[in-house]
């Protein structure tokens, strides 16, 4: 299938979640980020979920990072449409957030970090075999990605696909995917 064709699908499964699922899915996605390896990490960049799009809800990690690691430094996007690229803030809290007219939240008053980044963890809509993801196809993370050296760590509530037909050069594979079953780790190519 191509991307588009998986990014309607996706997203009409994710849409069937209820509430209770989707928070049932999330916790689970958090028990498998617990498992991996946090030792070396001092900087991680984490998403901030979409409500309407039921993307995993990203707080709870957030909360689980900062109750076991509170040395790691947790930074969140802050994105230019018009540019469409990200800037990345010290997460300061919920009372920094605020949505912004696509309906995202935000940070408002957050210090920049324009340093290394440790982990990526990135929203995605499916990925398959090979560890390439399709997200909602404004490139946004794949340019945030393109030529920086970080773990790039994807979160799914579904399992991988075989394959993405349409992927190009400028798709960036993700090191590892994380399910609420399971820890997808891809191979170096």
């Amino acid at each position: 299938m191509n991307k588009s064709e998986i990014r309607k699908t996706t997203q009409q499964q994710r849409q069937s979640l209820s509430v209770e699922e989707l928070h049932t899915l999330s916790v689970k996605l958090v028990e498998q980020f617990a498992k991996l390896d946090l030792s070396s990490v001092k900087i991680v960049h984490i998403f901030l979920p979409i409500k309407q799009k039921k993307e995993p809800d990203t707080f709870l990690m957030i909360d689980w990072l900062s109750t076991h690691h509170p040395e790691i430094k947790i930074i969140v996007p802050k994105a230019d449409f018009d540019t469409a690229l990200m800037t990345h803030h010290y997460y300061d809290g919920m009372e920094d957030l605020e949505l912004n007219d696509y309906q995202i939240l935000e940070p408002q008053k957050a210090k920049i970090h324009t340093g290394e980044v440790d982990m990526v963890i990135v929203p995605l809509l499916a990925f398959d075999k090979n560890g390439y993801r399709i997200g909602y196809g404004k490139g946004f993370y794949d340019r945030f990605l393109q030529g920086i050296s970080t773990q790039k760590i994807g979160l799914s509530f579904f399992d991988e696909l075989n394959v993405i037909d349409d992927i190009n050069e400028h798709d960036v594979r993700l090191d590892k995917c994380i399910t609420p079953n399971k820890i997808y780790v891809f191979p170096v190519t």
